[in-house]
């Protein structure tokens, strides 16, 4: 939650004091990016990320609301040394988070955000203090949106064009709320705009990625042939089809890789995506003779592996979509965009497209945990996990793994009768308390 340790305003000025400190290597004027989205505690959070840049002797730039992958984008045009990111994503307004950008727009390793907080709390740059003409200066970057909207154009073919298409866009009172529906409406489509009035209380409330279900409603009311819903800080995207039924980052990744291996444009026949994508778009890859990698949850892994062996496709179920040859990260609005290009160049309602990938009913279960203990140390889970795995047989998949920022084990099961993963599922979860 913002205003509760860590994430104050102190702690915010310590973190923009250590990212200046490791973007400083040399006697030019460094800079650093900063953008946020709409929640309330952005103004706050900003003001002292930057006050901590400045007390180092790098200058800021400020470009107010804008989107995750907005900032990455900037970060690496305007050259700046870093690019931070204030933002809780889909989380509800009175949470909020930090993510940071190298110069060259992509997310900090592990190492890298260690080293950082060695800096923050060990006291090696507390004694750094520039002062006189030395401190840094703040700078309003006033045509970033437009300098975001112009690059996402690009991203769309040239020879297409959006006319006579109309789309629903629900930016989820978050920090696409004025790029997204400029760049379809200047491509020539009709919009239907949700979520572009923020208040600093009303990000993702009822609305965007984490809600789509007024989306899919428009989408049917208003004969839409696409729907699009953003998260609060629009680096991820889910879809509905023109008959308001809704596709996840699964059923993207299965359209596009099969568009993209019949031009030929598929680096190395592979898509990479997290253990949690479903089995069904596995499935579907590999009877299109493609391979798909897997990785830990998080999209950051996605893109560290797919920079590692050379793959331009990759994303998550929930929505990240990776386009490695237009974009760093996540970037809903550019998935959207190749979306759209996909089905006008086939001529084929998105519907249709969807067909290419059968989900395998899949179920996640959360359970509440006192400590995260090994799941390997822990003998009734392992063989409740061991039998669920010989009853599925190749017919499914058992993932079992703590949340990253809660006491919480999920667990995923997928098979072929959802009555049948339930009491699957319920098995696992119960061990855990027995």
């Amino acid at each position: 939650m913002a205003n509760v340790h860590p994430m104050t305003s102190e702690i915010a000025m310590q973190l923009g004091r250590a990212v200046a400190y490791i973007c400083s290597n040399g006697k030019r004027r460094h800079r650093v990016l900063i953008g946020k989205d709409t929640r309330l505690s952005g103004y706050m959070l900003e003001t002292a990320m930057a006050s901590g840049v400045c007390s180092m002797g790098v200058d800021v730039l400020l470009v107010g609301p804008m989107s995750t992958p907005g900032i990455a984008l900037l970060t690496s045009t305007m050259r700046a040394d870093a690019g931070v990111v204030i933002s809780a994503s889909h989380n509800p307004f009175q949470d909020n988070g930090i993510k940071i950008f190298t110069s060259s727009g992509y997310k900090l390793p592990d190492q890298e955000e260690e080293h950082i907080e060695r800096l923050m709390f060990g006291g090696d740059i507390d004694h750094l203090r520039p002062t006189a003409q030395s401190v840094g200066k703040a700078f309003r970057i006033d045509d970033a949106v437009g300098r975001y909207i112009v690059s996402l154009k690009h991203v769309f073919p040239s020879e297409l064009t959006l006319a006579g298409i109309k789309i629903v866009v629900d930016c989820a009172n978050g920090a696409a709320y004025r790029v997204a529906p400029a760049v379809f409406e200047e491509l020539g489509a009709k919009v239907v705009s949700m979520g572009v009035k923020p208040d600093g209380r009303n990000i993702n409330k009822r609305c965007g990625s984490l809600h789509p279900e007024g989306m899919c409603q428009a989408v049917r009311k208003h004969k839409a042939q696409l729907g699009i819903a953003l998260d609060g800080d629009a680096d991820r995207v889910v879809i509905a089809a023109e008959n308001g039924e809704l596709l996840d980052g699964d059923h993207l990744l299965a359209i596009s890789a099969r568009h993209m291996l019949s031009k030929k444009a598929l680096a190395k026949k592979t898509v990479v995506a997290t253990v949690m994508s479903n089995l069904g778009l596995e499935r579907a890859l590999s009877g299109m003779g493609i391979k798909l990698a897997r990785t830990p949850v998080g999209d950051r892994y996605v893109v560290e592996r797919m920079r590692r062996g050379g793959y331009n496709l990759g994303g998550e179920q929930s929505g990240h979509l990776i386009y490695l040859d237009h974009a760093t990260t996540g970037d809903g609005v550019v998935a959207a965009l190749m979306l759209l290009a996909v089905m006008l160049r086939e001529e084929r309602p998105l519907s249709e497209l969807a067909q290419v990938m059968q989900p395998v009913p899949q179920l996640i279960v959360n359970r509440v945990v006192g400590e995260k203990k090994p799941i390997e140390s822990l003998p009734k889970v392992t063989r409740a996990i061991a039998r669920v795995e010989r009853v599925l047989g190749k017919k499914g998949r058992v993932l079992v793994r703590y949340s990253g920022t809660e006491k919480k084990v999920r667990v995923m099961i997928e098979g072929p009768e959802i009555k049948k993963i339930e009491t699957y599922a319920a098995e696992i979860a119960d061990a855990f308390g027995a």
